[in-house]
């Protein structure tokens, strides 16, 4: 019979290895070497290794750069990535075979014109950045200080440790900006409402991906957890309790926690349908409806012929502006129903005096003509679903229209560049539908400009987001809901239009979905195997 044990001289071989010290022990990975999520635009990399040690680098701001310690958004940024490096490694010592002259010591940081660190991020935020990597010192420069928030990513992908555990970079330059200016996450907080915390731990993952805007679908049919200073019944009795409310200090944290990673948040607050929670607390803003119940019991969108609601959305809006410091708010638009509309004696009526015949979209447009000279009044530019533009509504140009209905969407996109407005596109990339496999892919593939139409069309494209609606996320599932399947759309909305190979795709964010699960976000697997450590879920 043959033997299969593993015989005498082999045994005392592996008895010796695991005697070797543990600094010499080779470990296994999921990847060796740097793994860049989004793609840069530029990448040269040499096979010359350098190496760094906690106690022996830094990252401070060169001494030409416009701006310095006084800069908080910076300061605080340095102090994450420096924790993002070598916080969560076991550090081992290296072989005595690496030299000083080896080492990389420091990461200066030169902003070059303006730094902004002051501001708010918005629409014409310069993100770009270069990265020039070489012993002793690296060189980081931007021309804001939003592109060093981008390029400061970048460098903490760059390192890894080799087999020893030793934190090792190649000699790498690097030149980078965004394909498009708008790259979204759409959170809905009103079909479950998610703990102030959840909601920075997805502006990490955020920034991890090099996304840039919160679009923050606030209130609903269901809720309505935003908790006015001018209007407090509308979440006193509009929200699901008391404590499943965003008080004027967490709005304010949530919005200075984005500027910190460079993120601006857009409040969506939907009219005039999707408006049930905000009738529980503002009286004889909603329509009564008369079809199947007796008059008052039931009621519908926003009631649009009464000056009281005007008065109201004037007022509720201006606060609304000075909460959120962005340019832009979404005022929804999609899903409004007429029935209740038609069945409303009063508002025959009005048609009827407006000769609008029985086209309720003419009301509708009445509607939204009104609302958008409110949001005009406050110097806010609106953002408005695609069923506003669908339905004829006259919007004043510069309104950005988001695609979200997935059938023909790129003739969609072609309509609304024709006629000069912006558009966003969130048709292909609607995250709450889930199914069996790596839907990821498909994600992958779209391309936001193949659709009929000019050059000038295209550059109307600003980008896109992904959504992911709140009927069946919850603070419990929120982050593998989103992550990383979000990654895709982040690299497609970052990333040149050649990036496209899957396979690459693949292996890159396989490393990257185990490096935000180090960083603390619970990433879903995008398929079979392991990461070197576990998720920690405290």
């Amino acid at each position: 019979m043959e033997r299969r044990g593993l015989g005498l001289p082999r045994l005392l071989a592996l008895l010796a290895s695991l005697a070797l010290p543990a600094e010499q022990v080779p470990h296994a990975s999921a990847a060796q070497g740097p793994v860049l999520w989004p793609k840069p635009l530029s990448v040269q990399t040499t096979s010359r290794l350098l190496h760094l040690s906690p106690e022996n680098f830094y990252i401070t701001h060169d001494h030409s750069s416009k701006a310095g310690p006084s800069c908080t958004l910076l300061q605080e940024a340095f102090r994450r990535y420096y924790g993002y490096i070598f916080g969560f490694h076991k550090w081992h010592h290296r072989p005595a075979k690496f030299h000083a002259e080896m080492d990389l010591q420091q990461l200066l940081v030169s902003v070059v014109l303006d730094s902004e660190c002051d501001t708010f991020p918005n629409i014409s935020s310069d993100e770009s950045y270069s990265l020039f990597v070489k012993a002793p010192v690296a060189y980081l420069k931007a021309n804001k200080v939003w592109g060093v928030l981008r390029g400061l990513e970048t460098f903490s992908q760059l390192i890894y440790q080799d087999p020893y555990g030793a934190f090792t970079i190649n000699e790498t330059t690097i030149s980078d900006s965004p394909r498009f200016p708008h790259r979204g996450i759409l959170i809905d907080t009103a079909r479950h409402y998610l703990p102030v915390k959840s909601i920075l731990k997805t502006l990490d993952a955020m920034a991890f991906n090099k996304f840039n805007v919160l679009h923050w679908h606030i209130v609903d049919d269901q809720s309505f957890p935003y908790q006015s200073i001018t209007f407090p019944e509308l979440s006193n009795k509009g929200s699901y309790s008391f404590s499943h409310v965003y008080t004027p200090n967490e709005v304010r944290s949530v919005i200075e926690y984005a500027r910190l990673w460079g993120i601006r948040v857009i409040p969506e607050f939907d009219t005039p349908g999707h408006t049930q929670s905000w009738g529980k607390g503002q009286r004889d803003l909603l329509t009564p409806c008369y079809s199947k119940h007796p008059s008052g019991t039931t009621f519908g969108p926003i009631n649009p012929i009464l000056n009281t609601t005007y008065s109201f959305l004037s007022k509720f809006f201006k606060e609304i502006s000075l909460v959120f410091p962005d340019q832009f708010i979404h005022l929804g638009g999609d899903e409004v129903l007429f029935d209740c509309w038609e069945s409303n004696p009063d508002i025959q009526a009005f048609m009827k005096q407006k000769t609008f015949g029985k086209d309720f979209k003419k009301l509708e447009s009445f509607y939204f003509q009104k609302l958008l000279n409110i949001i005009s009044t406050v110097k806010k530019t609106p953002i408005v679903w695609q069923e506003v533009f669908d339905d004829n509504v006259k919007l004043q140009q510069g309104t950005i229209i988001q695609v979200w209905k997935k059938e023909t969407y790129a003739d969609k996109l072609s309509a609304i560049t024709a006629d000069g407005f912006p558009a966003l596109l969130s048709a292909p990339w609607y995250l709450d539908y889930i199914s069996y496999g790596q839907d990821w892919t498909g994600y992958y593939r779209v391309e936001p400009l193949d659709f009929g139409g000019s050059q000038e069309q295209k550059q109307l494209v600003l980008g896109g987001e992904a959504c992911l609606w709140g009927e069946y996320v919850d603070a419990t599932n929120l982050a593998p809901r989103l992550w990383p399947r979000a990654c895709a759309i982040g690299e497609r909305l970052w990333s040149h239009k050649e990036i496209r190979d899957v396979d690459d795709a693949y292996r890159r964010l396989t490393s990257h979905r185990c490096r935000m699960i180090r960083r603390g976000i619970a990433a879903e697997p995008l398929f079979t195997g392991y990461c070197d450590f576990g998720f920690n879920t405290s």
